[in-house]
């Protein structure tokens, strides 16, 4: 059997044999690591970190892979496992930047501009910069939106939250971005 025709629930069924689960987190790997490291890098930016936090994910789901119950698709399961990792990683680094400056701002500045792997067209990098200036919710579910291209119903079972809230949070976060591209010469006015 393929890995493409490898079905999520076989996987699971070896993640939660603890005869199997080292095999079963091979094939999830296998499947699932390159959309969930994008996902985690938009999040946290930069390449190593994407990496760290993409291990803490698979140790995550390895370890509570039989609290998985199927309620949602797999990969939905992981992207809010991923998301929450992220999000908690976000929320670690800025409390110790709070600790190191004293309280001090630093601003977020994209990312992926200083990332050797990046040579984007100066459209990209200024859409980057808007989506950082973005509040974190606002921001997540643009990225959800805008670059997975998830429908709301799917952000509502990853975010645990309505499809309005979402939808009024997408709207604000679109037109911030619009603005700061306006703004920046981007989009013509």
């Amino acid at each position: 059997m393929s890995l493409a025709t490898m079905s999520d629930a076989h996987i699971v069924q070896l993640l939660q044999d603890r005869k199997q689960a080292a095999e079963g987190l091979r094939l999830l790997m296998a499947k699932y690591q390159e959309r969930l490291y994008w996902l985690v890098r938009q999040i946290v930016g930069g390449h190593d970190d994407a990496n760290d936090v993409l291990q803490e994910v698979f140790v995550k789901v390895y370890k509570c892979a039989d609290q998985f119950e199927g309620r949602s698709s797999l990969y939905t399961w992981l992207y809010r496992i991923a998301t929450n990792e992220a999000l908690g990683f976000l929320r670690k680094q800025k409390r110790q930047r709070n600790l190191l400056l004293d309280d001090e701002d630093i601003g977020g500045v994209c990312k992926l501009e200083a990332d050797s792997w990046f040579d984007e067209e100066t459209a990209y990098r200024v859409l980057c910069e808007a989506i950082e200036r973005l509040p974190q919710k606002q921001k997540l579910v643009f990225q959800m939106r805008y670059f997975d291209e998830m429908s709301y119903q799917q952000m509502s079972e990853v975010l645990g939250t309505s499809v309005g809230a979402l939808k009024a949070s997408f709207h604000h976060a679109a037109k911030k971005v619009e603005a700061h591209l306006r703004a920046s010469e981007i989009l013509s006015r």
